[in-house]
């Protein structure tokens, strides 16, 4: 009776994972969004300090519009999500977008 052995086999072949696509998530100014709203909502959406919430909400006021966090795809259309759904339940046509990382 002839008896079997199991062979291993060892690769040395490493597999690259791929870094996913990042996306800027970008807050649009409106005349009518007030801006103490805005600073709460990227201290509270986006993680920003209070400074840092201010200095961007007078980037998008000055500017018309500026980046406000860069994400993978799911969490910036996530955030964007948050964000636009406070606005519309205080009644503000606030808009933000979201956008590919170049």
């Amino acid at each position: 009776m002839a008896v079997q052995t199991k062979k291993t086999v060892v690769s040395n072949v490493r597999a690259k994972s791929k870094r996913p696509a990042l996306y800027h998530v970008l807050m649009l100014n409106d005349d009518f969004t007030p801006m103490d709203f805005v600073i709460k909502l990227l201290v509270d959406v986006f993680d920003k300090d209070e400074t840092e919430a201010v200095a961007l909400m007078l980037k998008v006021h000055h500017g018309d519009r500026a980046v406000v966090g860069t994400y993978s795809y799911d969490i910036a259309v996530t955030k964007k999500n948050q964000a636009i759904t406070r606005a519309r339940k205080q009644g503000y046509p606030f808009q933000v977008v979201v956008e590919k990382a170049k």
